[in-house]
C-alpha cells in the first residue's frame, strides 16, 4: 500500500494581547477566510469608489443645473426689466397720442369757430372788363365826350385781345382804320377795336371768342389802336370797366 499523505490546510494565527491585564486571545484564520476578507475589502473599496463617482457626477450635474437655473433667472429678470421699459414707453406714447388728439380737437374747434370767409363772387366773363392789349404799349388818350374811346400806342409783337366772351359780329376797314373789329357780348355790351396801322387779323366774322383770346397781332411799332365800349347806343368809359387784374 502506498503511503497516504495528509494534506494540511494552510491557516494563520492571530494573537491579540490586551495592554491592560496582558491577557491574550488567539484566533485561527484559514486561507479561505483571509481571501474572503480580502475579496470583501476589495468589493467594499470598489463600491465606495463607485458611490464616490456617482456622487461626484451627481454633484457636477446639479451644479450645471444650478448654473442653468441661475442663467434662466437672470434672463427672466432681464425680460421683466425690458417689459417694464416697454410698458413705460407705451404709457408715454399713449399720453403723447392723447395730447396730440386733444390739440387736434382744439384746432378743429378753433377752426370751426373762425368766421368763414365769403367766397369771392365769380367774375362774369361776358362783361368786357379785361384790358384789351397784351405787350408793350402806352395809353395815349383817355375817354371824353369829344373822344368816346381810349387810344393805345402799341409796338410790334403785341396782341389786341378780347375784353370778354362774345361773338365777332363785324370786321371791316375805312379811310382812317386799317382794321375795324366789333364783338357783341351776351351781357349786352359791344366792344370795338380800331387799328390805324397795318396788323394781322386773327379772327373773322362769326368767330366765338373768350376773354383774353388774340384778335389782332401788331406788326409795326407805334401803331395806334382805339378801343371803345358801347351799351346799346351809349358809349362807356373803358377804364371804368377794365378790371384792375386785367
Amino acid at each position: 500500500m502506498k503511503d497516504q499523505r495528509h494534506k494540511r490546510k494552510e491557516s494563520f494565527s492571530v494573537l491579540l494581547i490586551s495592554n491592560i491585564d496582558r491577557s491574550s486571545r488567539q484566533f485561527q484564520l484559514s486561507m479561505f477566510t483571509i481571501r474572503m476578507v480580502i475579496f470583501l475589502l476589495v468589493l467594499l473599496l470598489v463600491l465606495l469608489g463607485w458611490l464616490g463617482y456617482q456622487y461626484a457626477t451627481g454633484y457636477n450635474r446639479q451644479e450645471a443645473l444650478r448654473q442653468q437655473l441661475h442663467s434662466q433667472e437672470e434672463k427672466m429678470a432681464q425680460l421683466e426689466q425690458e417689459k417694464e421699459t416697454w410698458n413705460s414707453e407705451k404709457l408715454a406714447l399713449t399720453a403723447e397720442n392723447e395730447t396730440l388728439r386733444q390739440e387736434q380737437e382744439q384746432l378743429k374747434a378753433a377752426k370751426e369757430e373762425e368766421p368763414k370767409e365769403e367766397p369771392e363772387p365769380e367774375v362774369d366773363s361776358t362783361y368786357p372788363t379785361r384790358y384789351p392789349y397784351q405787350g408793350t404799349g402806352v395809353l395815349e388818350g383817355t375817354y371824353s365826350e369829344e373822344q368816346p374811346y381810349i387810344t393805345l400806342s402799341t409796338y410790334a409783337g403785341g396782341t389786341i385781345v378780347a375784353a370778354g366772351d362774345g361773338t365777332v359780329t363785324a370786321v371791316g376797314q375805312d379811310d382812317t382804320y386799317k382794321i375795324i373789329l366789333e364783338i357783341t357780348h351776351p351781357s349786352g355790351y359791344m366792344t370795338r377795336y380800331l387799328s390805324r396801322g397795318e396788323a394781322e387779323l386773327q379772327v373773322e366774322e362769326g368767330t366765338e371768342v373768350s376773354a383774353g383770346d388774340g384778335l389782332v397781332n401788331i406788326t409795326t411799332d407805334d401803331t395806334l389802336v382805339d378801343y371803345q365800349i358801347l351799351q346799346g347806343e351809349e358809349t362807356v368809359d373803358p377804364l371804368s370797366m377794365i378790371d384792375a387784374k386785367g
